[in-house]
């Protein structure tokens, strides 16, 4: 499999320029493979996130496609042209954008992606006020994009105005882009999974696109006391079993109450945060702290 990179443009006297273009290429190079990490370690990142285990397969099959298709090109045999633009369907807080990070790490570990880095934009990072000015904004978001991920979060809205928005025209920029610049470019759209389906249904010609659907369930108050415990071991803090039973509880009130902006792990963040200021008013006034209580997250911190 052939992977062309876009050239970069490299000003100066023409005299100079080939030479320093040449030179410069060499030494981006260089530092991008001192960068690179394997593909394996970036999988081992990947699956040492809490639950999600359709999310790792599909990611993994993503992986072994691209490391086949390789394999084929040595063989001599046909390969597949890869086009990875995605759809990642899921309420807030179940994961979708620290997958999509580590999806252009793994894409730029296996030479997919010249870059890697991801660009996180919503619609008033891309939508204009007039004419023209909507194709320019969205221009410049694909232009930082280029060589990694440009990840639209809440995409719909591109939507939502009708034919006449100026969102429209942001689409129509992006299908092009997508075809356009394939070999180094890939677009990941984002959000709710019934307003997701809509959009993508809204527009026939874009539904095609995207060979890519991943769906982010929700977390279960096993796998969210999981995540508190990781963050709380991360900020060198511990839950008493008491402390634990206590969160246990907030988290199973809250899955009942079934709002899905309120919920899995920017939840967590949100009640372990309070816990950790809770913890600190119960602290502050007293003189002598061992380092154990200054640790130790109590049932009372999440009242």
């Amino acid at each position: 499999m052939y992977f062309r990179f876009p050239s970069r443009l490299v000003r100066g006297s023409p005299q100079a320029q080939p030479l320093r273009t040449n030179q410069n290429r060499k030494k981006q190079q260089a530092a991008n493979d001192d960068n690179r990490s394997k593909p394996e370690s970036v999988l081992k990142e990947l699956n040492g996130l809490i639950g999600l285990s359709e999310v790792k397969s599909l990611v993994s099959e993503v992986s072994a496609y691209v490391q086949i298709q390789r394999r084929r090109e040595k063989a001599l045999l046909h390969t597949e042209h890869l086009v990875l633009h995605m759809i990642f369907k899921g309420n807030p807080g179940t994961g979708k954008t620290t997958v999509a990070r580590i999806m252009g790490k793994l894409l730029y570990s296996m030479e997919v992606l010249s870059q890697g880095q991801l660009i996180e934009v919503e619609r008033a990072d891309l939508v204009g006020e007039y004419i023209g000015h909507t194709a320019h904004k969205t221009r410049e978001q694909i232009k930082k994009a280029m060589g990694g991920i440009l990840f639209i979060d809440e995409a719909y809205s591109l939507a939502r105005g009708g034919t006449k928005d100026f969102g429209k025209e942001s689409i129509d920029v992006l299908v092009k882009a997508m075809e356009d610049y394939k070999q180094d470019f890939v677009l990941i759209l984002a959000g709710y999974k019934g307003e997701m389906e809509w959009f993508l249904h809204s527009n026939p010609g874009l539904y095609s696109r995207f060979p890519i659907y991943i769906t982010f369930p929700d977390y279960t108050v096993e796998e969210l006391l999981q995540i508190g415990a990781l963050m709380l071991k991360q900020r060198q803090y511990r839950l008493l079993p008491e402390a634990r039973s206590a969160l246990r509880k907030i988290l199973e009130e809250k899955n009942r109450s079934g709002s899905e902006n309120e919920g899995n792990a920017r939840l967590v963040r949100n009640l372990i945060e309070k816990a950790i200021r809770r913890q600190a008013v119960r602290l502050v006034k007293r003189q002598r702290l061992t380092r154990e209580e200054l640790m130790l997250i109590r049932p009372e911190d999440f009242d």
